[in-house]
């Protein structure tokens, strides 16, 4: 028997020794007393407040830049790495191209685990307090690279539940020529954006956060790095929603109607457009579009007369034979297509019962053709016109622009973009050597989808036709800095041009 007693171990060293935890924790500047209670005052007088912990700014509405605000550069770099070996999805639609990781509500690293707890727990109860505003438990996290020529559009974040947005960066040294900014709008008197007045260049370790409401308006300009992607975590506190004003409706665009005239010659149209004698006015809101649109009426006489062809009865009465449309008062009715087909059967019948024609039926064709010119060319009634079926006869109508299309152009899909039967007719000038990766392409999407139904690209003096219903929604992508390869092919040439018309039965 051995007669030494066993070594007891100390209190220090019983079992193994414990794993510590991976913490986080946010600036201590910001939490100092004095501080937090400035920082709460400015926010309930709307006013702005700088400090080098912190800085609350009003202009164009209340948001709030937190540098060096995870104390930790190892926890920070801990962080990045576990957020880099994520699986990201591509999230592409009208509005955005970037690449987007899973919900990091319940994901279980122990640095993501850690900021999540940071954020939505000590954060959470800091800005509750110095905005005065009840902020719930709901965790919305997730987050976004943005690499080149990725975009986020002009929005503003409203949805039911959302009340205080927030954006951490981790990047690497960047500045305004990589792109990537935080753009915020200011607003017209209809709540509508009007333009950018401020860039927040991303930073990193730097916190933004700002109150969502009916004017945050704000966008992620295009990535212009090849190499450095913007990486950030992105979220939202859930709170009580702001009072949402109704919509704004854009005024109704006049439709031209179907005018019988004679059509000018298409000729030598790129030439007239290159030659800059055109002037051009930007299109907005920038939450629903943004390219340039010519003043119809001091266009130069080659592009006023392509434009009259577009408006032509010609080109009416081409495009309802083309498309079984009814464009102009020559298309047959649907009561006269069946009767048509009913005559054809009859008469395939009486062939093959060895039935003789009726030598009446010419005759039968002329009148109609007479009744119908008569019709026309008679005085207008103040009654709606009606056939003889008594169904009211509508008028077609059209709407048209010329179009010009640069680096940074889009339109959006919106609340109030028009669901209705229309046929889309493009015409594209400029486009040699254009790409389908440099955006500018006609996207067509069923209404609440996002997956695409038919994509028109932009190629030189082609003519689309697209016929939509009114589940069918349209956007052109926005066109990101690749389309600028183009120069170097076409040193002159800025981007392509287009002759848009929309025509209606």
């Amino acid at each position: 028997m051995n007669g030494k007693r066993p070594i007891e171990p100390s209190s220090g060293q019983v079992g193994k020794k414990k794993k510590k935890g991976v913490m986080a924790e946010f600036s201590d500047a910001v939490m100092e007393e004095t501080l937090k209670k400035q920082v709460a005052e400015s926010w309930s007088r709307k006013m702005s407040f700088s400090h080098e912990a912190v800085v609350l700014d009003m202009d164009p509405f209340l948001h709030c830049v937190i540098p060096n605000f995870i104390q930790s550069e190892d926890f920070l770099e801990g962080l990045q790495k576990e957020l880099l070996s994520l699986d990201f999805h591509e999230k592409y639609n009208d509005l955005y191209k970037f690449q987007q990781s899973d919900d990091l509500k319940k994901r279980q690293e122990p640095h993501i685990t850690a900021l999540r707890k940071v954020l939505f727990e000590d954060f959470r109860v800091w800005l509750s307090d110095i905005s005065n505003i009840h902020l719930e438990s709901t965790i919305d996290m997730f987050c976004a690279k943005y690499e080149f020529t990725d975009a986020l559009l002009c929005h503003d974040d409203e949805l039911e539940g959302r009340r205080i947005a927030f954006i951490l960066y981790l990047v690497p040294p960047w500045d305004r020529s990589l792109g990537g900014t935080l753009d915020l709008y200011s607003v017209d008197a209809h709540l509508q954006p009007k333009q950018v007045v401020k860039s927040l260049v991303p930073s990193w370790n730097t916190l933004v956060f700002f109150e969502v409401s009916p004017v945050s308006f704000h966008q992620v300009s295009e990535v212009l790095s090849e190499e450095k992607s913007r990486l950030s975590i992105s979220g939202w506190f859930h709170g009580p929603s702001l009072t949402r004003p109704t919509n704004c409706f854009e005024p109704f665009i006049i439709r031209s109607p179907h005018i019988p005239q004679d059509p000018e010659k298409f000729a030598e149209i790129c030439k007239a457009l290159e030659k800059g004698d055109v002037e051009w006015s930007s299109q907005g809101p920038p939450n629903k579009r943004f390219y340039e649109k010519a003043e119809e009426s001091k266009l130069p006489d080659i592009l006023k007369g392509c434009m009259k062809l577009f408006y032509s009865e010609a080109l009416f009465l081409l495009l309802s034979n083309f498309t079984g449309l009814k464009l102009h008062f020559l298309a047959p009715s649907d009561d006269e297509v069946e009767d048509v087909k009913e005559g054809a059967a009859a008469s395939a019948a009486s062939d093959t019962e060895g039935t003789s024609h009726s030598s009446s039926e010419p005759e039968n064709n002329q009148a109609a053709m007479s009744t119908t010119s008569q019709q026309n060319n008679g005085p207008m009634d103040s009654e709606p016109e009606r056939n003889e079926a008594g169904k009211e006869l509508t008028v077609p109508t059209c709407y048209g622009e010329l179009r010009r299309w640069k680096t940074g152009h889009y339109t959006l899909i919106h609340d109030n973009s028009n669901t209705e039967f229309a046929l889309d007719l493009v015409l594209y000038c400029g486009c040699e050597g254009w790409e389908p990766e440099y955006g500018g392409f006609t996207s067509y999407i069923a209404k609440g989808e996002d997956e695409e139904l038919l994509t028109v690209n932009p190629e030189n003096n082609s003519l689309a036709l697209v016929y939509r219903d009114g589940e069918t929604l349209k956007f052109v992508k926005y066109i990101n800095c690749r389309s600028l390869e183009q120069k170097k092919t076409l040193p002159h040439r800025t981007g392509f041009w287009d002759f848009s018309f929309i025509y209606y039965e």
